[in-house]
């Protein structure tokens, strides 16, 4: 899979969130992923949330970062809003855009595994850490935006 280099302006999204890292993810018992996305959708907080602007797509924020991919992060599974005050800003900047298509949460999931793959077999793409971003178009299309620094 080659990603699609994207320069991108900040933007917000609000929705709900949670604390997690990837190893509690990985543990089904500790998991908190798979349960904000099913609180979004069973709460219809994409129809409630104040200030959400024309863009249609369903985002999932990671931000917060402790360390790396290691630490602790935010979680936010949301809408693109305008402003407000449980807004996620998501940084401006250079990102790598990994896409998949299939059926969820699968494919999610093997589009992950890709870009832990992807980073590792290129050690001099250095990740930013501050805010990565899953852009759904459809119940079964992701785009994923790592933001990077480049040289």
């Amino acid at each position: 899979m080659q990603p699609q280099l994207q320069r991108l302006d900040a933007f917000n999204v609000a929705g709900l969130t949670a604390r997690t890292t990837n190893r509690d993810e990985s543990n089904p018992g500790a998991a908190r992923i798979g349960t904000l996305w099913n609180r979004f959708f069973d709460e219809r907080i994409y129809e409630k949330t104040p200030h959400r602007i024309a863009d249609m797509h369903l985002y999932g924020v990671y931000s917060a970062y402790e360390t790396d991919a290691n630490g602790a992060f935010d979680i936010t599974t949301g809408v693109a809003v305008a402003d407000g005050p449980e807004a996620v800003r998501i940084e401006g900047g250079d990102y790598l855009v990994f896409s998949g298509q299939g059926a969820m949460p699968q494919m999610v999931l093997a589009v992950w595994e890709a870009i832990w793959q992807y980073f590792d077999d290129h050690p001099e793409i250095r990740r930013r850490y501050r805010s990565d971003f899953e852009a759904y178009a459809g119940p079964e299309q992701v785009a994923i935006h790592i933001g990077v620094e480049l040289d």
